[in-house]
C-alpha cells in the first residue's frame, strides 16, 4: 500500500487486469482492515477483489493454503503484492494449461546479484519441467550457476494440488511455512511444473529503500481498475 502516485498494490492490479485477469483475492491478516476499506471504496470495472483471511501470518504457504475455499477448485495464479511483473509473463504462465511458473532470465531484472540471490534459482530438466527452487542462493552461488540461470520471483499457476503440500511442508527455521520449499514437496510428489522463460524488469518493493527508484519508475503510469 505504499504510495508511489497510487498504492502500489494498485499498479499490481492493473497489470493483472491488463493480462486478462477479472478475479482477485488479496489474502489479508486480521489487522489490515485498512486495505479491505480502501479496496471496498474503489469504483473497480475490470478487475473483482475478494478478500482472504490469513489467521496468523505464518508464511506463504499458509497464505496460499488460506485461499483453498476461495479457489473453488480451479487453477489460478499466485504472485507477491510487492513486485509488479510485465503483462507479458503474467498472460504466458495464466495461459498454461497446468501449474507453472515464470523463469526470469537474471541479467533481465535489472537487480543487484545481491538482491537476486535472495529469491531463488530453478533447476529445470531437458523437457522444461521444474526439478528444485533453490531457495534464497546467496549471491555466490547465483554467481556460479551463470548468466543462463533462471530466477523465481514468486509468481506460479497452480491447481488444487498444491494446497496438500502447502499444509504439510515442514517449518522453516523462520517458522514459517515457504511456498518455495511447498512447490519441492509437490515435486517430490510427483507434481509437474512448466517452467516459463520470462524477462524482465520486475520491479521490486521489498524494502523502504526501493522506493525512489519504483516511484521513478511509475511517475504518471496510468492505473485502470
Amino acid at each position: 500500500m505504499i504510495p508511489v502516485g497510487r498504492p502500489f498494490l494498485d499498479h499490481v492490479l492493473h497489470a493483472l487486469a491488463d493480462a486478462g485477469i477479472h478475479r482477485v483475492g488479496l489474502v489479508l491478516g486480521p489487522e489490515h482492515e485498512a486495505v479491505r476499506e480502501y479496496y471496498r471504496g474503489l469504483d473497480t470495472r475490470r478487475i473483482a477483489i475478494d478478500f482472504v483471511m490469513q489467521v496468523e501470518p505464518l508464511g506463504t504457504a499458509d497464505a496460499v493454503a488460506a485461499a483453498e475455499a476461495w479457489t473453488s477448485g480451479e487453477p489460478f495464479l499466485a504472485l507477491n503484492g510487492d513486485n509488479l511483473y510485465s503483462v507479458e509473463s503474467i498472460a504466458q504462465l495464466s495461459s498454461l494449461q497446468g501449474p507453472g511458473t515464470a523463469g526470469f532470465a537474471a541479467e533481465s531484472l535489472e537487480l543487484p546479484n545481491a538482491r537476486i540471490g535472495a529469491f531463488g534459482i530453478l533447476e529445470v530438466d531437458a523437457s522444461g519441467l521444474l526439478t528444485r527452487v533453490v531457495e534464497k542462493p546467496g549471491e555466490l552461488v547465483l554467481a556460479a550457476a551463470g548468466p543462463t540461470t533462471l530466477i523465481s520471483m514468486n509468481i506460479w499457476r497452480f491447481d488444487r494440488h498444491i494446497f496438500n503440500a502447502c499444509r504439510t511442508v515442514p517449518l522453516s527455521r523462520r517458522g514459517e511455512r515457504e511456498l518455495p520449499q511447498a512447490v519441492n514437496v509437490a515435486v517430490s510428489a510427483g507434481a509437474s511444473f512448466k517452467v516459463v522463460p520470462a524477462r524482465g524488469p520486475v520491479l521490486d518493493l521489498s524494502l523502504r529503500s526501493d522506493i525512489p527508484k519504483v516511484a521513478r519508475v511509475l511517475a504518471g503510469a496510468r492505473v485502470e481498475l
